[in-house]
């Protein structure tokens, strides 16, 4: 995917910009990633925290992840779009929700974590690597 990238919430109340190209694209099968994504997995564009540009008020939340470090997800509190994922284990990246970005036809996943999680009826592509937690 090249940069600059640009993406947002439904209603269009946040819009954010990245002018660095992604460190990686990802699928993250973990419970919690199912859980706020409403779906098997969330697929995700890792970038460092502080390239995107973001206008707009995000609502977020904390959860506890696996790794027992704290997780922040940031969504419209508007429409509810999911956006942005951020950790304590890595604070200095963060991940962007797929479906927010405006042009999703460079989206090519790298890799799949957390694939201990997955359910068993997903399709896992045999040819990026996959990770059963948390890649090191």
């Amino acid at each position: 995917m090249n940069a600059p990238f640009s993406g947002g919430c439904a209603c269009g109340a946040i819009r954010y910009t990245s002018e660095q190209e992604p460190l990686a694209m990802l699928n993250c099968h973990c419970s919690d990633c199912q859980l706020s994504s409403g779906a098997p997995f969330a697929s995700g564009v890792v970038v460092r925290s502080g390239s995107l540009q973001v206008s707009g008020t995000r609502k977020t939340y904390n959860v506890t992840a696996s790794s027992g470090r704290l997780v922040t997800r940031s969504f419209c509190p508007d429409c509810g779009t999911p956006l942005f994922t951020s950790s304590a284990a890595n604070p200095k990246l963060m991940s962007i929700r797929f479906p927010s970005l405006d042009d999703t036809t460079d989206f090519k996943p790298m890799l799949d974590i957390y694939t201990a999680s997955a359910q068993q009826w997903v399709c896992l592509d045999a040819t990026i690597p996959q990770f059963p937690g948390s890649p090191q």
